[in-house]
């Protein structure tokens, strides 16, 4: 694997790469970088291995002078991916390739030049322009075919994936304000995590969610990667235990994968929707009261002419009319009973113009108001208070609607790119500075169950977070900071000052390398969960030629602590996307393909496609990396 880039976003992709998936990787960086004594965080939480040094281009080796291994990190040092760093680097033999340049010029050159080199390569693209990243994967891929023309992207899974940082760290992002963990798995539009369930006491059974991952060592507070986390028990995790194993296990903690789900209050409902304006939308309750007393009054009216006159019932309601509207002959010379029923019409008619003109008022100022901003409703309680509606806000607004979670924005520019989206979900957004007295309050922060401050400024963030605990000092709080040193300082400071409280500090470089690090694994992969000092892996595969998979039972295919199937794609296989990683859409229409619940007795099929879990050496077998046993082996 190789990474180019220029930020922390290449160290902890390379990290990720080398103590998750254990990939040999050439890191390329800038010379004129001062070197960066770490990377970041082990699987378990802890300190992580680090780039303690690099080498210039011309002395490129490993990053500690031993012989190569399965961990191999090398470093070089180049201004510019040209061609002859990229070949240094060792693209025309590389699996995948990550350019993740802040420059999006520097990533597009690197890209062309990359897949010249080698047309099998693997690319994954940095990049903030989504509609250039849409035509630059449709341009690479047929750049690889063009280059080989025998080549089968799909089979080698050798495609170009573009991806930018807000996108890839907006479920997570979700996941923290919803769940309180950002270690989560997304799978065709589905956020998974890994959850801990306490050891069952004796006789009963614990939860065991979608399915169970692990058995753990020790009891701790999340298992799926809480800052801190560590194992403390003189036995390591069990991953993919069977069902005897799960039900002999005594005193030990589970892991279970559960669906990320909202359990609070239902999102209010928009009061105008672009479907159907229901009366009670466009007109207020006192003047459908008006309308109706009007409507009453007229058919009073037309009863009285038709029972003194003796006329038809449709002949009077029509003299009514005339007589209301002031447009029929006065009644002169005619009977007192209808003279009195005239000016009684006519009365009427002076008192329905007033409620006529309100009504229009109302209508107007309804359908003004449809693209209008919405204030937070008064018995608003259980939300989400999202500060900052920029790039990344506006992702991860789209993801808590989608999870059905009701929110609150609050942004201080009126001309912010995530207001548009805000406006057509319907969603409550307060104009205003976060730091200015009564903002917070006018947002509801007193009956809200998190925050999520995603302003592009780190004191702006901390600001409104240390603001909502004064308010609320059990609110679950989750900020997101550039530095990740500050970010670390920030977690720690806030957990020791309220230790009832759930805090996640998150810089968008820590959320987004696991996404980056998936991709350039292959299509194929979801994501990985750390599970202690040891990691899970989610992918989809096709059953098609697979010993293991192919004609087997659900049951037969599950081999504990190796692999095990969860769940099936049931859409057919010219409807599938290519990347189940990636979500299908936003918005209550959009429905999952995949069933969680599978029946043991279950017969795989070559057309079918599967979602495991596996531990890195099984996927490994799985996808044929590395040796492949035989099926009884």
């Amino acid at each position: 694997m190789v990474v180019c880039g220029d930020d922390g976003l290449a160290r902890r992709l390379a990290a990720e790469l080398q103590e998750v998936y254990e990939e040999r990787v050439t890191l390329v960086l800038p010379a004129a970088r001062e070197p960066q004594p770490s990377v970041g965080r082990g699987p378990g939480g802890g300190p992580g291995r680090g780039l303690l040094g690099r080498v210039p281009l011309s002395r490129g080796r490993t990053q500690t002078g031993q012989r190569p291994s399965a961990q191999e990190l090398r470093v070089l040092e180049a201004a510019e991916p040209d061609e002859e760093v990229l070949a240094a680097a060792g693209v025309a033999g590389a699996a995948a390739l990550a350019l993740v340049y802040e420059d999006d010029d520097r990533n597009v050159r690197a890209a062309l030049l990359a897949r010249r080199l080698n047309p099998r390569l693997r690319l994954v693209i940095r990049l903030y322009n989504r509609k250039l990243g849409q035509h630059l994967e449709e341009l690479l891929d047929q750049a690889a075919v063009v280059a080989e023309p025998g080549i089968d992207l799909r089979e080698l899974d050798s495609s170009t994936t573009v991806l930018s940082d807000a996108d890839t760290a907006a479920p997570a992002l979700a996941a923290s304000a919803v769940a309180g963990t950002s270690k989560v798995v997304q799978a065709d539009g589905l956020l998974l995590r890994a959850v801990e369930r306490t050891p069952p006491g004796r006789g009963e059974v614990a939860d065991p969610g979608l399915c169970t991952l692990a058995l753990l060592s020790a009891t701790t507070s999340d298992p799926a990667g809480t800052e801190g986390s560590e194992s403390s028990g003189d036995r390591g995790p069990q991953l993919l235990p069977d069902d005897r194993a799960v039900a002999a296990a005594t005193g030990r903690g589970i892991v279970a994968l559960e669906a990320v789900a909202h359990t609070g209050p239902p999102q209010p409902a928009p009061r105008l929707s672009a479907a159907s304006l229901p009366v009670a939308s466009l007109f207020s309750r006192r003047l459908r009261w008006s309308l109706a007393g009007i409507l009453a009054a007229v058919a009073a009216l037309t009863v009285a002419s038709w029972l003194t006159t003796g006329d038809h019932p449709l002949h009077a309601a029509y003299i009514t009319l005339l007589d209301i509207f002031a447009i029929n002959d006065p009644a002169v010379g005619d009977p007192a009973q209808r003279q009195v029923l005239q000016i009684l019409a006519g009365f009427v008619g002076l008192l329905l113009l007033p409620v006529l003109v309100a009504a229009a008022l109302e209508a107007l100022g309804a359908f003004r108001t449809a693209t209008a901003l919405r204030r937070p409703p008064r018995g608003l309680s259980g939300h989400v208070v999202l500060l900052g509606l920029g790039k990344l806000g506006a992702r991860v607004l789209a993801r808590l609607r989608e999870l059905d979670i009701p929110v609150v924005c609050v942004e201080s520019d009126p001309q912010a790119r995530g207001l548009a989206l805000a406006r057509r979900l319907h969603v409550p957004v307060v104009i205003g500075d976060v730091r200015e007295e009564g903002v917070l309050e006018a947002a509801r922060i007193h009956r809200a169950h998190s925050l999520l401050a995603l302003t592009s400024s780190d004191t702006t963030n901390l600001e409104a977070a240390l603001s909502a605990r004064a308010v609320k000092p059990d609110l679950r709080a989750v900020l997101r900071l550039f530095d990740d040193d500050f970010a670390t300082a920030v977690y720690r400071t806030l957990r020791a000052a309220h230790p009832a409280a759930l805090t996640r500090s998150r810089s968008v470089t820590h959320l987004a390398a696991p996404a980056f690090a998936g991709a350039m694994m292959g299509r194929q992969v979801l994501g990985a969960i750390p599970v202690e000092r040891r990691v899970l892996v989610f992918a989809a595969v096709d059953v098609a030629g697979h010993p293991h998979l192919e004609g087997r039972t659900i049951a037969e295919s599950f081999r504990p602590g190796v692999w095990r199937v969860i769940a099936l794609d049931t859409a057919a296989p010219e409807d599938r996307r290519p990347d189940l990683a990636s979500a299908p859409g936003y918005g209550p229409s959009r429905r999952s393909g995949l069933v969680w619940k599978l029946h043991p007795g279950y017969v795989l099929k070559s057309e079918d496609r599967v979602v495991v879990a596996a531990t890195r050496r099984g996927l490994a077998e799985l996808l044929g990396r590395r040796g492949v046993r035989a099926p009884g082996a």
